[in-house]
């Protein structure tokens, strides 16, 4: 199995943490080939995803980073348009991704999510990718 990490770098502290989450449960799942795809932030995140799943190379992609809300609704319109989408990748790819990327209104409530605990969502982001690619696997999907 193959995976890409798609990193929205904009928040480097939290972009490592999540990252080290989500290399930790796949390594726990054996998986060895992991790549990192830097972006700027999480709205090029869904390109990001889009090119790797085309590029035939992956089983799976998880989607990385973090948006934390500020004093304007430019919040709204990451969040949404990361997660539509990231979602609309696996959709027309049928390649699982994963939407790793925490939305918040602290940097605290980021920490206390990104790595570590019940709440490490990298490591929730590994955990869908594998769980998809099982059901896509079952299934025999191309």
């Amino acid at each position: 199995m193959r995976i890409a990490l798609c990193v929205a770098r904009f928040y480097e502290e939290l972009a490592d943490r999540l990252e080290a989450g989500a290399r930790a449960r796949f390594a726990e799942a054996g998986v060895e080939e992991v790549d990192r795809l830097d972006v700027p932030g999480a709205f090029e995140l869904p390109m990001a995803a889009l090119l790797a799943a085309e590029s035939g190379r992956y089983d799976g992609i998880a989607c990385l980073g973090a948006v934390i809300r500020g004093e304007t609704d430019h919040y709204d319109w990451v969040c949404q348009e990361s997660a539509r989408g990231i979602q609309e990748v696996q959709l027309r790819t049928k390649v699982p991704c994963a939407f790793g990327v925490l939305t918040v209104d602290t940097m605290e409530q980021a920490l206390a999510r990104a790595g570590g605990g019940k709440r490490d969502s990298g490591r929730h982001a590994a955990e869908a990718v594998l769980a998809l690619a099982r059901v896509r696997g079952a299934l025999a999907v191309p």
